[in-house]
């Protein structure tokens, strides 16, 4: 016989209540299936558990040791099934999250801060990546959720839910000739030395699409991985960047750049977020896409329309 976890809540049952009667009514069973039980493991381990008397039951020397050993053991199963409980529910669990760098830095802080309020139990793994490659991802299902820029396009097999919206903008050394312009058009933005985010960014993308479009260099002096990286290399003279004029005017407020508005269609930008399918997430992701946008559900029922043709 093996020693399984039901015969040890019985056997704790019956030491601690002192009759095979109140722990059969505790455990909603049979006092004879109680009984029966206590026997077998008694034979099984080939020593006597428990004393019988008419003043009722003790455990032996060797019912105590097994005791303490039990209580430990049946904890463990019930704080086991208690925890699979929560990763079924969703208060527990594991979030893969890729997101863009226009994302972290301006509105997941607080929205991740406001969902792990709710759920401090799901562990959220957050990486930065660019949304050509945040899309591939989370296709790939290296990733749970993602976060991206509206490119125009989608993967056929994501898909995609609004999530925030923000406004690019134009950063200049604070000295610098187009200071005190108002807005600058991307023709103009192109005459000057760029200081660019990672190769494949929504920001390069559309700089070089327009640039093949229209025959103009795109000269950048240089590619960084941040925002911050991007105004440090623009106070110091080494070219103009372009970022989110929240962010902008952020930096405007301690570092020696000026804010300058973009006058060009792909200066609204969209940011979405993308999922394989709402309904094979784990639970707890799909937690997250509904704290993030909250009309999530409702949005999937008609999501096919945002697919790609196959």
């Amino acid at each position: 016989m093996k020693i399984d976890p039901v015969s040890l809540r019985l056997f704790l049952a019956v030491s601690e209540l002192g009759t095979i009667a109140a722990a059969a009514e505790r455990e909603h069973i049979a006092a004879s299936a109680v009984s029966k039980r206590i026997s077998d493991l008694e034979a099984a381990l080939r020593t006597q558990l428990l004393e019988r008397s008419n003043k009722g039951i003790v455990p032996t020397a060797a019912g105590i040791a097994l005791q303490n050993l039990s209580r430990g053991i049946v904890n463990d199963l019930e704080n086991i099934a208690a925890m699979m409980q929560d990763y079924a529910s969703g208060t527990r669990g594991l979030v893969r999250i890729y997101a863009n760098v226009s994302s972290i830095a301006q509105f997941l802080p607080a929205d991740l801060h406001g969902f792990i309020e709710k759920y401090p139990d799901v562990q959220l793994q957050l990486e930065e990546r660019i949304s050509t490659a945040i899309l591939k991802g989370v296709a790939e299902n290296a990733a749970d959720v993602g976060c991206f820029a509206d490119l125009g396009t989608t993967p056929q097999d994501v898909i995609t839910l609004p999530y925030r919206e923000d406004e690019l903008v134009v950063v200049v050394p604070r000295r610098h000739a187009l200071a005190s312009r108002k807005k600058l058009s991307t023709r103009e933005v192109l005459e000057h030395y760029l200081i660019g985010l990672q190769t494949g960014s929504y920001i390069n993308m559309q700089l070089l699409r327009y640039g093949s479009e229209h025959s103009v260099p795109v000269k950048f002096r240089m590619q960084v991985n941040s925002y911050d990286a991007v105004c440090l290399m623009v106070e110091s003279d080494m070219g103009i960047g372009i970022l989110p004029v929240s962010l902008a005017r952020r930096y405007a407020r301690t570092m020696g750049i000026r804010v300058v508005a973009l006058d060009a269609p792909w200066a609204h930008r969209k940011l979405n977020l993308c999922i394989r399918s709402y309904e094979a997430l784990p639970v707890a992701a799909r937690k997250l896409v509904d704290h993030l946008c909250p009309p999530a559900q409702a949005l999937v029922a008609y999501a096919g329309a945002t697919r790609a043709p196959r």
